[in-house]
């Protein structure tokens, strides 16, 4: 074990030097919109508290990378450092007091109060119990269970109570492009209904269950990201429930297909579109909506993956968002992360990804069924090419601004002054998609496996929209986060609506 991987045992504890993307995230923090990131995992019985603080606190110590602190130091030091520590310095578990809003503040306290640096670990478990559908909460245990004849509720973050959401009106002008899914009662948002032969599938709960358990858990991104404390919470599920947590081997992808006609790609230079404004609230910090939505259909051997889909529908939702509200045509640059690191207990903890832009001309953005297959290649072979192409994490502008040979009081200044002037050429917004969750998350006999899984990103701006996704037990779980200077909880609903939209037409070439 290196002396990175080692926590501190001795009275001066082992101190380890920002990396480029821990230092350029201390630079940039903000209080009114916290660097924090959720992960929201549904499970459907419950947890017991004395066992599961154990099973954690012994997961922090098998990976203790996680167990480190900001370490203080003068305005005049070189580098910020982090001090690994031998066991945790708060209580990171915690148990809420059930109630009618437990979830909604649970969630609202995911995106507005991030972890201390200050105080080791940086991230905080919170675990709410009887967690079925209760008035005032928007998102019960009974995910992807809609009561028969009825469609389900919306669950978004921040609202006073559960609101049916709205019958799409077919014939709408909001949806120029492409015409809007049948919703008869036979379909589900315009998705054949799936066959789950009783009422209920097996092993999910019932809509009027109230006894299962959501775990939040909320991490400050300056220190960590999401993968890396899945990972810790599917070592303190196998250690819970003693029961095999190991990653499944990742999804075989289908062989590059034949490129299609090439479309200019937009010049790095140019300015990317801005998400357009909608109804700012007067609070400051993030506005949360989560989702849960059927895996797109992609025949077998496809020449793209669902995360091509994926991106495919977020461009084609914020090109319809943009046009609705009149914003001028540009060309779209959404962030995508990718991450290289294994998933067994020996992956590496911290912030492990690299950031690259897939861009789109404004031009292609459209849902015409003759040439999505083609915008679906195209994009398939921009993400298979920038994924190839080594580079660091944030880019070798990031690596020069963080060298250390002046104060770190001054490069955080300049690096705030730089991040301002370069504010119009951020891409317009960021995708996370994490993919098949690789880990049971399975707590035992009465806890049981997670039956939903929620990402969500920090959504500072000027990008001010971060779309993140997961898919778990056959389905995907859409997490959308807005900054509530750009957007408000009623826009939230209707990307939402737009996203399920344009998800369904990346199955036209099916």
């Amino acid at each position: 074990m290196t002396a990175l991987q080692r926590p501190a045992r001795d009275a001066a504890p082992v101190r380890v030097p920002f990396p480029v993307v821990d230092e350029v995230a201390r630079h940039c923090l903000q209080e009114e919109e916290p660097e924090t990131v959720h992960i929201e995992v549904h499970l459907p019985g419950r947890l017991d508290e004395a066992r599961l603080r154990a099973a954690f606190a012994e997961a922090l110590r098998r990976h203790p990378r996680v167990l480190m602190r900001e370490a203080p130091g003068r305005w005049y030091r070189l580098r910020y450092a982090w001090e690994l520590t031998a066991e945790p310095d708060v209580e990171v578990v915690r148990f809420p007091v059930p109630g009618r809003n437990a979830l909604r503040d649970a969630r609202t306290r995911a995106v507005t109060e991030a972890p201390a640096l200050s105080s080791s670990p940086p991230v905080r478990l919170e675990v709410v119990r009887a967690s079925g559908p209760v008035e005032g909460s928007e998102a019960g245990d009974a995910v992807g269970v809609p009561p028969r004849g009825t469609d389900r509720p919306t669950q978004d973050a921040g609202c006073d109570t559960v609101r049916d959401r709205p019958t799409q009106d077919t014939t709408s002008a909001t949806m120029p492009d492409h015409p809007a899914p049948d919703t008869g009662p036979d379909t589900v948002r315009g998705r054949p209904a799936p066959d789950t032969g009783p009422d209920t599938m097996p092993g999910r709960p019932t809509p009027d269950s109230t006894s299962g358990t959501v775990l939040f858990l909320t991490i400050n991104h300056t220190a960590l990201d999401g993968p890396a404390c899945l990972r810790v919470l599917a070592t303190a599920a196998e250690l819970y429930g003693g029961r095999d947590n190991s990653p499944a081997a990742p999804p075989v992808r289908g062989a590059p297909g034949t490129p299609p006609p090439a479309v200019a790609a937009p010049s790095p230079w140019s300015r990317p579109a801005r998400v357009a404004p909608g109804t700012p609230e007067p609070s400051p910090g993030n506005g949360l909506l989560v989702t849960e939505l059927p895996l797109p259909r992609r025949p077998r051997g496809a020449p793209y993956t669902v995360n091509d889909q994926l991106m495919v529908t977020t461009a084609l939702t914020l090109a319809h968002w943009n046009r609705e509200h009149g914003a001028r045509p540009r060309p779209l640059r959404i962030t995508m992360p990718v991450d290289d690191r294994p998933r067994d207990a020996g992956m590496p903890i911290g912030n492990g990804t690299r950031l690259v832009e897939v861009a789109f001309a404004h031009e292609e953005l459209t849902a015409d069924a003759d040439r999505m297959p083609a915008l679906l290649q195209r994009t398939a072979a921009r993400t298979r090419a920038l994924k190839a192409v080594p580079r660091p994490q944030l880019g070798r502008g990031a690596a020069l601004l963080t060298a250390p040979v002046t104060p770190v009081a001054w490069r955080a200044a300049l690096t705030r002054g730089l991040r301002r002037a370069a504010a119009p050429w951020t891409s317009t917004t960021l995708l996370s998609n994490i993919g098949r969750i690789p880990y049971a998350l399975d707590f035992g006999e009465e806890a049981g496996r997670a039956h939903a899984v929620w990402f969500s990103a920090p959504a500072r701006m000027p990008r001010g929209l971060t779309v993140t996704t997961a898919s778990t037990a056959g389905r995907l779980h859409l997490a959308l986060r807005w900054s509530r200077a750009l957007l408000g909880h009623g826009d939230g609903a209707h990307l939402r609506d737009l996203f399920e939209h344009y998800l369904h037409t990346t199955e036209v070439a099916s």
